[in-house]
């Protein structure tokens, strides 16, 4: 697979979500654990994660131990894996979300997920969600120690504006390496964000990308030019929108969620996938 950067770090121009395998509706184990396999299978050198991924009370950090589980079992060389968790958005168990973006509970959650991902430091740490009751500035200065302690080697952000972002990179001392942002098909208002992360040298990691076209209902609507561009190829229309997503900037880095090894395997061949000129202009009139 085609690769791109994110810090100091190469990864696959596609990478998985993994959400959608600890939250409700999630798949039995084994069905998840195939689809983190079938995803190194096809290339993927990034997995994003989040302590909060979880369904039930008590389930802390369900997400990052499944891909730990998922890594270790794997039978071969997986040190190139850049596996991304948040910190900072919470879920009790009981479906609601809440936050806390106070630095001292950055840091304890840090090293919550460093023991539910089996290691010493992680790859890329990312603060999930603004805090309004904390200065954000404060919030980020706990990513700055984390990476000068040696906890995390990479540093990021996630639902940031761009007055965010620059306080971050501020904050950071030039070491923000990713923003992670809902952008997608339906949800279109975080193009600031993928420009000014294009403009600065920051990887921009679009969550939910599939929104929108996700649903058969949906590609008779608004979007059922995805559908028509993706007939023209002979692919799916998720393939068609990961593709329009990479052609917007060489720092967008998909994380499409999955809990099915076909569903990720389709999402990998988007990196493969070239769009003319006049499709990218149809898609993004769209």
């Amino acid at each position: 697979m085609q690769t791109r950067t994110i810090g100091d770090r190469s990864v696959s121009a596609i990478g998985l979500g993994g959400m959608p395998m600890s939250i409700e509706g999630r798949p039995e184990r084994n069905r998840s654990i195939a689809t983190i396999h079938a995803a190194l299978d096809a290339g993927v050198s990034l997995i994003d994660t989040a302590d909060a991924y979880q369904r039930d009370v008590g389930e802390l950090g369900h997400n990052e131990a499944l891909i730990a589980e998922a890594l270790a079992s794997y039978g071969a060389d997986t040190s190139h894996v850049l596996v991304a968790t948040k910190g900072g958005h919470r879920r009790p168990g009981d479906g609601t979300w809440t936050l806390n973006g106070r630095p001292e509970y950055l840091k304890q959650a840090c090293e919550a997920s460093l023991r539910s991902l089996g290691v010493e430091a992680i790859g890329l740490y990312q603060f999930h969600r603004p805090d309004p009751e904390v200065p954000y500035e404060e919030s980020v200065s706990a990513l700055s120690d984390l990476l000068d302690e040696g906890k995390i080697r990479l540093a990021g952000i996630s639902n940031a504006d761009p007055e965010q972002i620059r306080t971050a990179s501020s904050v950071l001392g030039g070491r923000l390496s990713s923003v992670q942002n809902q952008f997608s098909p339906r949800f279109r208002s975080s193009e600031p964000e993928l420009r000014l992360c294009d403009e600065l040298g920051i990887a921009f990691l679009p969550w939910s990308p599939l929104g929108g076209i996700s649903r058969a209902s949906e590609l008779a609507g608004n979007h059922a030019v995805f559908a028509a561009v993706a007939d023209g190829y002979g692919v799916s229309p998720q393939q068609v929108c990961l593709a329009w997503m990479l052609a917007k900037a060489p720092t967008v880095v998909p994380i499409p969620g999955a809990s099915r090894p076909e569903t990720i395997r389709d999402s990998c061949a988007a990196a493969d996938l070239k769009l003319s000129t006049e499709d990218l202009a149809r898609l993004d009139r769209d």
